[in-house]
């Protein structure tokens, strides 16, 4: 597909393109989502971005001013904290339950609210259809946006997937965030954002401002991959794999590790959380030392929290390991606790 890409854009290769991104690929995105998601979108209202980090910076640059407040779900993914904080937001931490962020702890005063309804991370529980209502609301009673990362939304396994947040909203408050680095790659660094369309033009400049575009030839390649129908089928493939995996770990987890280790309820995504059922946190420090020395690489479920209190536990990540190793992995972290 590059090759291919390249050779047909050699006429185009020496011009800046949009800043919107590549016009084939915002089609492409928006019929993607529209098949997958259920979301109707407009290519025009489609933004290519360097990531999903790069989409929340735009967002935050064209919504929020220094001083004003920004919510964000804690435990919750750390790199949009930093980044809201270096733009000069009050960024508040909201607690998480079984349903999701808890709608009535948001300040009053928070302009912009940062939530990952369809796979919570590091939780991994489903935001409720019930709380997805009163985000809306709440949003709609404090003139407040809400960004929606659709974070791992390809991967279900379990239960037929809640439609997105946007698909509720009528008020034109709900920002998609897409990604494509859990799908295809990392190092492709491509995402998207889908805006309202009283935002688009602001959200362009945005993109403008910080890079131009990104990668046009990856872009034009990209488009190709999904209107050719790879993409579908690299997701299916894939996604079969991370099954048989995630089985295969929770099979173990419930076998050898039950008297340790309870599993987070989940449905979606590339790991798995739990917490301990006797462990500190500080006893945990123990384990991860032993763990990094017969190179098995865990994360604390504890360094996800921000102002809520901790909580001990681990999160087991399946993407980057084949299931041949999974076994002989956990016979050494056995070990590690015993």
């Amino acid at each position: 597909m590059l090759n291919r890409e390249l050779r047909t854009s050699v006429g185009t290769a020496g011009i800046y393109d949009d800043s919107g991104g590549h016009r084939g690929l915002r089609k492409a995105i928006a019929r993607h989502i529209g098949i997958s998601r259920g979301l109707q979108a407009s290519a025009d209202d489609v933004t290519v971005t360097s990531g999903a980090q790069q989409a929340l910076d735009l967002i935050a640059r064209a919504l929020v001013a220094p001083g004003e407040h920004v919510a964000i779900e804690d435990p919750g993914y750390a790199p949009p904290r930093f980044l809201f904080k270096s733009l000069g937001a009050h960024v508040h931490g909201v607690p998480v339950d079984e349903e999701g962020i808890v709608v009535d702890a948001i300040p009053r005063d928070v302009r912009l609210v940062y939530v990952t309804p369809s796979h919570q991370y590091p939780l991994g529980v489903t935001m409720s259809l019930s709380r997805r209502l009163a985000l809306l609301a709440w949003a709609e009673r404090n003139n407040a946006a809400i960004i929606e990362d659709d974070y791992d939304s390809e991967f279900r396994f379990d239960e037929r997937p809640l439609e997105p947040l946007r698909t509720l909203d009528t008020s034109g408050r709900v920002v998609y965030v897409g990604s494509f680095s859990k799908t295809l790659l990392p190092t492709l660094r491509l995402g998207f954002l889908v805006t309202p369309s009283c935002c688009t033009p602001a959200v362009h400049k945005a993109k403008y401002v910080a890079d131009w575009h990104s990668s046009t030839l990856a872009q034009g390649a990209l488009a190709r991959f999904i209107d050719d129908g790879g993409f579908a089928r690299h997701v299916r493939k894939v996604g079969r794999a991370y099954a048989e995996r995630r089985a295969l770990i929770t099979q173990i987890l419930t076998h050898d590790f039950a008297a340790e280790l309870a599993i987070l309820p989940s449905f979606a995504g590339l790991h798995l959380t739990t917490v301990t059922r006797t462990a500190s946190i500080e006893r945990l420090d123990q384990l991860f030392t032993c763990a990094a020395a017969r190179g098995l690489q865990l994360q604390r479920l504890a360094k996800f929290y921000f102002d809520q209190p901790k909580r001990a536990g681990l999160l087991f990540g399946y993407g980057a390991i084949s299931t041949a190793k999974i076994p002989d992995a956990f016979v050494e972290l056995r070990s590690c606790f015993d």
